[in-house]
Protein backbone atom coordinates (compact mmCIF):
# COMPACT_ATOMS: atom_id res chain seq x y z
CA UNK A 1 0.00 0.00 0.00
CA UNK A 2 0.98 3.43 -0.61
CA UNK A 3 1.80 5.44 2.02
CA UNK A 4 -1.16 8.41 1.41
CA UNK A 5 -3.04 9.65 4.28
CA UNK A 6 -6.40 10.27 4.22
CA UNK A 7 -6.31 14.08 4.14
CA UNK A 8 -5.36 17.10 1.84
CA UNK A 9 -7.80 15.49 -1.23
CA UNK A 10 -6.52 12.05 -0.94
CA UNK A 11 -9.23 9.74 -1.76
CA UNK A 12 -9.17 5.70 -1.39
CA UNK A 13 -10.32 3.81 -4.34
CA UNK A 14 -12.65 1.14 -4.25
CA UNK A 15 -9.60 -1.59 -4.42
CA UNK A 16 -7.92 0.06 -1.83
CA UNK A 17 -5.43 2.46 -4.15
CA UNK A 18 -5.16 5.99 -2.69
CA UNK A 19 -4.35 8.71 -5.02
CA UNK A 20 -4.21 12.59 -4.18
CA UNK A 21 -6.54 14.57 -6.45
CA UNK A 22 -5.60 18.94 -6.24
CA UNK A 23 -5.07 21.35 -8.16
CA UNK A 24 -1.75 23.19 -9.38
CA UNK A 25 -2.85 26.59 -8.04
CA UNK A 26 -3.56 25.41 -4.61
CA UNK A 27 -0.55 25.65 -1.79
CA UNK A 28 0.85 21.78 -0.87
CA UNK A 29 1.63 22.91 2.39
CA UNK A 30 3.02 19.98 4.56
CA UNK A 31 1.84 17.48 1.89
CA UNK A 32 4.72 14.75 0.86
CA UNK A 33 5.91 14.72 -2.77
CA UNK A 34 4.28 12.61 -4.40
CA UNK A 35 6.32 9.47 -6.20
CA UNK A 36 4.44 10.11 -9.51
CA UNK A 37 1.54 12.08 -11.18
CA UNK A 38 -0.81 12.57 -13.80
CA UNK A 39 -0.82 17.10 -14.79
CA UNK A 40 -3.88 17.44 -16.85
CA UNK A 41 -3.69 21.06 -18.11
CA UNK A 42 -3.66 22.84 -20.98
CA UNK A 43 0.36 23.14 -20.85
CA UNK A 44 3.00 21.36 -19.57
CA UNK A 45 3.91 22.59 -15.92
CA UNK A 46 7.42 20.99 -16.11
CA UNK A 47 6.67 20.24 -12.28
CA UNK A 48 10.95 19.38 -11.40
CA UNK A 49 11.14 16.71 -8.60
CA UNK A 50 9.45 13.74 -9.65
CA UNK A 51 8.38 11.50 -12.45
CA UNK A 52 4.93 12.89 -14.07
CA UNK A 53 2.85 12.55 -17.12
CA UNK A 54 1.21 15.53 -18.48
CA UNK A 55 -2.03 15.06 -20.86
CA UNK A 56 -3.32 18.37 -23.04
CA UNK A 57 -6.53 19.07 -21.40
CA UNK A 58 -7.64 22.56 -21.15
CA UNK A 59 -10.64 23.61 -18.44
CA UNK A 60 -14.01 22.61 -19.26
CA UNK A 61 -13.06 20.50 -22.17
CA UNK A 62 -12.10 17.06 -22.81
CA UNK A 63 -8.17 15.87 -22.73
CA UNK A 64 -6.88 16.67 -26.45
CA UNK A 65 -6.10 12.50 -26.82
CA UNK A 66 -8.66 9.81 -25.26
CA UNK A 67 -6.03 7.58 -25.87
CA UNK A 68 -3.12 9.91 -24.16
CA UNK A 69 -5.32 10.34 -21.10
CA UNK A 70 -6.19 6.59 -20.40
CA UNK A 71 -2.77 5.43 -20.88
CA UNK A 72 -1.39 7.66 -18.32
CA UNK A 73 -4.57 6.76 -15.92
CA UNK A 74 -4.26 3.34 -16.32
CA UNK A 75 -0.66 3.86 -15.59
CA UNK A 76 -1.77 6.12 -12.41
CA UNK A 77 -3.90 3.30 -11.21
CA UNK A 78 -1.37 0.56 -11.33
CA UNK A 79 1.05 2.53 -9.86
CA UNK A 80 -0.78 3.91 -7.05
CA UNK A 81 -0.86 0.00 -5.75
CA UNK A 82 2.71 1.01 -4.51
CA UNK A 83 3.44 4.33 -5.09
CA UNK A 84 2.08 7.85 -3.71
CA UNK A 85 0.12 9.28 -6.85
CA UNK A 86 -0.82 12.54 -7.42
CA UNK A 87 -3.54 13.71 -9.80
CA UNK A 88 -4.05 17.49 -10.86
CA UNK A 89 -5.35 20.33 -13.09
CA UNK A 90 -4.90 23.78 -12.42
CA UNK A 91 -7.79 24.10 -9.42
CA UNK A 92 -8.49 20.70 -9.09
CA UNK A 93 -11.73 20.17 -9.38
CA UNK A 94 -13.18 19.56 -12.70
CA UNK A 95 -10.56 17.51 -15.03
CA UNK A 96 -9.24 16.68 -11.56
CA UNK A 97 -12.49 15.44 -10.70
CA UNK A 98 -13.05 13.85 -14.33
CA UNK A 99 -9.93 11.87 -13.68
CA UNK A 100 -10.36 10.47 -10.21
CA UNK A 101 -14.06 9.00 -11.53
CA UNK A 102 -11.91 7.37 -14.67
CA UNK A 103 -10.02 5.86 -11.88
CA UNK A 104 -12.61 4.67 -9.82
CA UNK A 105 -14.38 2.88 -12.80
CA UNK A 106 -10.58 1.24 -12.95
CA UNK A 107 -11.51 0.15 -9.60
CA UNK A 108 -14.74 -1.31 -9.92
CA UNK A 109 -17.07 1.49 -9.26
CA UNK A 110 -19.57 1.19 -12.57
CA UNK A 111 -19.60 4.02 -15.11
CA UNK A 112 -23.03 5.09 -14.03
CA UNK A 113 -22.07 5.88 -10.66
CA UNK A 114 -18.34 7.15 -10.66
CA UNK A 115 -19.63 10.87 -11.35
CA UNK A 116 -21.64 10.60 -7.52
CA UNK A 117 -18.93 8.49 -6.57
CA UNK A 118 -16.30 10.99 -6.93
CA UNK A 119 -18.53 13.83 -5.33
CA UNK A 120 -18.76 11.88 -2.46
CA UNK A 121 -15.48 10.82 -1.97
CA UNK A 122 -13.79 13.83 -3.06
CA UNK A 123 -15.46 17.02 -4.14
CA UNK A 124 -19.26 17.89 -4.58
CA UNK A 125 -18.60 19.83 -7.52
CA UNK A 126 -15.74 17.68 -9.58
CA UNK A 127 -16.82 16.56 -12.77
CA UNK A 128 -18.22 19.93 -14.32
CA UNK A 129 -19.75 19.79 -17.47
CA UNK A 130 -22.04 17.00 -19.33
CA UNK A 131 -18.95 16.35 -22.06
CA UNK A 132 -16.70 15.67 -19.00
CA UNK A 133 -20.00 13.27 -17.80
CA UNK A 134 -20.31 11.40 -21.30
CA UNK A 135 -16.44 10.90 -21.35
CA UNK A 136 -16.34 8.50 -18.38
CA UNK A 137 -18.23 6.37 -19.71
CA UNK A 138 -16.72 6.63 -23.15
CA UNK A 139 -13.94 5.60 -21.81
CA UNK A 140 -14.92 2.91 -19.42
CA UNK A 141 -16.43 1.01 -22.45
CA UNK A 142 -13.46 0.82 -23.99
Amino acid sequence: MNQWDLTDGVVELPDGRRVRGTGLRRPRRDSPAPDFAVYVLGRDPQVPGWEYRWVRWRDFRLPDSTEQAVTALREAHTRAASERVEIACGGGIGRTGTALAVLAVMSGVPADDAVAWVRAHYHPRAVETRRQKRWIGEVASR
